[in-house]
């Protein structure tokens, strides 16, 4: 077993093969695990519901179980996972009440950031808007996969626009709670074309600098999202 300060220098490998080029850790190989990890229960590739296998992630990551836990500990903390003793530590999975919750709390702050970008959006910034969304309209027709990616960065350009570090903060820390939630819905008959739609919305009222309709084009948009989502738990059942 190679020493902690080995492995600190060493490069990472992704799932045990040696990567492309070498990335440098940050301040310490656990915030690494936690954020890889995050990453992927954001992105859907960890459901909801599934068991990290502690023995398993060492290895894919080439390093000792002692960071793997304290990446499990990081996740506990934002909630996304839970840790059950001896069963180890198990993705969340949110009930429908409480999704639905959530998601209304997730219009109102996302609102918030569109509000505040219709306010401070740059020529430069509106520009990156207007390639994302040209980008999410070709991405429409590549499939769910591509298309949530492109739509997780317009959310994301408009977080950073509305220039408010707090605020992006705990946007983030929410939508990563339930981004495997939204996935699911992005897969819903129509969903693709109506989020075309309320981009659209969302976007011209930011580049006229209209903070009112910023913020009811956003919270609308994520109203619907959580209706999908009721209608897919729904069926589900």
């Amino acid at each position: 077993m190679r020493s902690k300060q080995a492995v600190g220098r060493a490069e990472w490998p992704e799932r045990g093969r040696p990567s492309a080029r070498v990335e440098p850790f940050p301040a310490t190989l656990a915030n690494t695990l936690h954020r890889r990890l995050e990453t992927e229960i954001a992105a859907g590739r960890i459901e909801p519901g599934s068991r990290l296998d502690e023995q398993e992630i060492a290895e894919r990551y080439g390093c000792s179980r002692t960071p793997v836990r304290e990446a499990f500990r990081l996740l506990a903390a934002d909630r996304l996972v839970e840790l059950r003793g001896r069963q180890g530590a198990v993705v969340r999975t949110i009930g429908a009440q409480t999704l639905i919750e959530m998601f209304q709390v997730m219009g109102e702050l996302e609102g918030l950031c569109a509000r505040l970008a219709a306010r401070r959006v740059t020529p430069p910034q509106a520009e990156v808007l207007r390639a994302i969304h040209r980008r999410l309209i070709v991405a429409a027709e590549a499939g769910v996969d591509a298309f949530y990616d492109v739509n997780a960065e317009f959310h994301e350009a408009i977080y950073e626009t509305a220039n408010n570090a707090f605020l992006a903060d705990e946007t983030r820390r929410l939508r990563n709670r339930v981004a495997a939630y939204r996935r699911r819905v992005t897969h819903m008959p129509t969903r693709i074309e109506d989020t075309i739609r309320e981009h659209e919305e969302i976007m011209h009222a930011i580049l006229t600098r209209d903070p009112e309709a910023a913020h009811r084009a956003m919270r609308a948009h994520l109203t619907l999202l959580g209706e999908n989502l009721l209608d897919l738990i729904a069926g589900l059942d």
